[in-house]
C-alpha cells in the first residue's frame, strides 16, 4: 500500500501545480496579476525501518512570488513620476502664453514705447497722443490677460487638489477594506493572492497621488502612512483627508484618522498632490508677485512723469494707468477719463509742443524696477527675464520627468522579472507537472498489478 500511496501524493501534488500553473496562463495579460507556485516537501516515512524510504510529498503551501522591494520601488517611481507629470501642462500653458510674440508683455511694451517715440516728433498732435492711449491700454490688456491665465490655473489647480483629495480617500477605504478580507481569509486558511494583487494595484495608485509608506503586519494587512508619518491606512480603518478654503484664496490640508486631527504640510506631500503644491507655490504664485510688480512700477514711474509735466493746454498732466493688486482680471487699466491731450508731454506749461518730459518718459525704459522673484531689473528686461526663468523651469522639470519616467519603467521591468508571468516559464512547467501527474499514475497502476500479482500467488 506504501507504493500506492507514494503515487497517489504526487498525483495529488502534480495536480495542484498543474492547477497554479493554469492560474498562471490564465492571467497573463491580467494587469498587476503576481504569479503563484507550489512549494513541495517529501513526507518523511510513517513506518520505522531502513528500507522505508519515506511516505510520499505534499504541498507545503501555495507560494506567491512577491518581492516587497520592487513593490517598494515601484510605489516611490510613482509618486516621483506623479510628482513631474502634475506640473509639465501646467508649464507648457505658461510658456506659449509668455512666450507668445505678438500677445505678450514684451510686445505690449514695446508697441507703447514705439507710440511715444513716434509722439516726441510732434507732440502736439493728437492723433499721435490718441496712439499712446490706445498702445497704453493693450498694454495693460496684455497684462490683464496674463494675470488671468495666471487666475485660472490656480483655479484649476486647487479644482484639481480637491478631486485628488477625494480619490486619495476613496483608494484608501478600498485599501482598508482589501485589508480586512485578507486578513479573514488568511485566518480562514483560503487563498488570497488575488486580493492582495488587488491591494498592491490600489496601494500604487496611491502612491502616485502621494507619497507613502507601508508596513507589513503577519495576519497580512498592511499599514499605509504618508511619509511624514500621519497615517492613511490601518489595517482595516482608514482616514479623511478633507481640503479647506482660507480668506486668502489658500487652501489648507488636514488628516482625520478616528478622533485625531492632523495637519498636513504641501510641501512635503511627493506624488500629483505634491506636485501641485510645489507648482502653485514655487512657479505659480511668485509668477503672479513679479507681474503684479512690473504693472505696480509701470504705473508709478510713468504716471509720477506724466504728472510732472503738462498738457496741450497748460495745465498739469494726468496720471494715465490704474494699478489694483486684488484684480485678477484688471490688474493693470487706464484712466477713461484721460484724453489725447491731457497727457503731461511738455517740461513748460507755456510750450505745448515741447518734449521734454516725454523724452523722460521714453527713458524709462531703460530704469531699473524691483522685482520679487528678479531683483532690481530694466523695464524693458524684466518679462523677458521672467520668461528665462520660466522656461529654465519647464526643462528643469521635463528633464525630471523624463527620468522619472526611466525610472518607474525599469522598477516595472524589475518586478514582472519576479511577480510577473513568463509564457515560455509557464508552459515548461506545464509539461513537467502533466509528466510529474502521468508518472505517479503509473507508479499506481504498478502498485495494482504487482498487488493482484501477489494476490494470484497466494490462491
Amino acid at each position: 500500500m506504501g507504493i500506492i500511496e507514494n503515487g497517489l501524493t504526487g498525483s495529488l501534488a502534480a495536480r495542484a501545480a498543474l492547477s497554479a500553473t493554469s492560474q498562471n496562463i490564465a492571467n497573463v495579460m491580467t494587469e498587476g496579476y503576481t504569479r503563484q507556485g507550489v512549494v513541495l516537501a517529501s513526507v518523511q516515512p510513517l513506518q520505522s525501518g531502513a528500507i522505508s524510504a519515506g511516505s510520499g510529498v505534499k504541498v507545503s503551501s501555495l507560494m506567491r512570488f512577491s518581492d516587497d522591494y520592487k513593490n517598494l520601488q515601484m510605489w516611490q517611481a510613482a509618486s516621483e513620476l506623479g510628482y513631474r507629470e502634475t506640473a509639465k501642462p501646467y508649464l507648457d500653458q505658461l510658456e506659449q502664453v509668455m512666450g507668445d510674440d505678438t500677445s505678450g508683455i514684451n510686445n505690449g511694451l514695446d508697441t507703447f514705447f514705439s507710440a511715444l517715440n513716434a509722439a516726441s516728433v510732434e507732440p502736439s498732435s493728437v492723433p499721435l497722443r490718441a496712439q499712446v492711449l490706445t498702445a497704453a491700454d493693450a498694454l495693460a490688456q496684455r497684462v490683464n490677460n496674463l494675470t488671468s491665465v495666471l487666475a485660472n490655473q490656480r483655479a484649476a489647480v486647487q479644482q484639481q487638489r480637491t478631486s485628488l483629495v477625494s480619490q486619495i480617500n476613496s483608494t484608501s477605504a478600498n485599501i482598508a477594506e482589501l485589508n480586512k478580507r485578507i486578513a479573514e481569509a488568511q485566518a480562514a486558511g483560503i487563498n488570497a493572492s488575488g486580493l492582495m494583487d488587488a491591494r498592491d494595484q490600489a496601494i500604487d495608485t496611491l502612491a502616485g497621488m502621494v507619497s507613502i509608506q507601508v508596513v507589513n503586519h503577519p495576519d497580512g494587512s498592511r499599514n499605509v502612512s504618508l511619509k511624514t508619518g500621519q497615517p492613511l491606512v490601518l489595517g482595516s480603518a482608514a482616514s479623511t483627508m478633507t481640503v479647506t478654503s482660507t480668506m486668502a484664496g489658500t487652501q489648507e490640508l488636514s488628516l482625520q484618522f478616528v478622533n485625531e486631527t492632523f495637519a498636513v504640510r504641501d510641501d512635503s506631500l511627493g506624488g500629483e498632490l505634491g506636485g501641485l503644491a510645489s507648482f502653485e507655490y514655487d512657479t505659480l504664485l511668485p509668477l503672479r508677485d513679479s507681474i503684479a510688480d512690473i504693472a505696480s512700477e509701470i504705473t508709478t514711474l510713468m504716471n509720477n512723469q506724466l504728472t510732472s509735466g503738462y498738457t496741450l493746454s497748460g495745465t498739469a498732466g494726468s496720471a494715465l494707468f490704474v494699478f489694483d493688486a486684488s484684480s485678477s482680471t484688471s490688474m493693470l487699466s487706464i484712466d477713461s477719463a484721460v484724453l489725447p491731450q491731457d497727457l503731461g508731454f511738455s517740461s513748460d506749461p507755456t510750450k505745448p509742443g515741447n518734449s521734454d518730459n516725454l523724452l523722460a518718459m521714453i527713458a524709462l525704459k531703460d530704469q531699473p524696477i524691483t522685482v520679487t522673484s528678479l531683483g532690481s531689473v530694466r523695464i524693458g528686461d524684466a518679462n523677458t527675464q521672467l520668461i528665462g526663468r520660466l522656461g529654465m523651469q519647464s526643462q528643469q522639470n521635463q528633464a525630471s520627468l523624463d527620468t522619472a519616467q526611466t525610472v518607474r519603467n525599469q522598477a516595472e521591468e524589475s518586478w514582472k522579472s519576479t511577480s510577473g508571468v513568463n509564457q515560455d516559464e509557464e508552459a515548461v512547467n506545464l509539461i513537467q507537472f502533466q509528466q510529474m501527474y502521468q508518472a505517479n499514475m503509473k507508479v499506481i497502476t504498478v502498485a495494482n498489478e504487482l498487488f493482484d500479482s501477489t494476490l494470484a500467488m497466494m490462491g
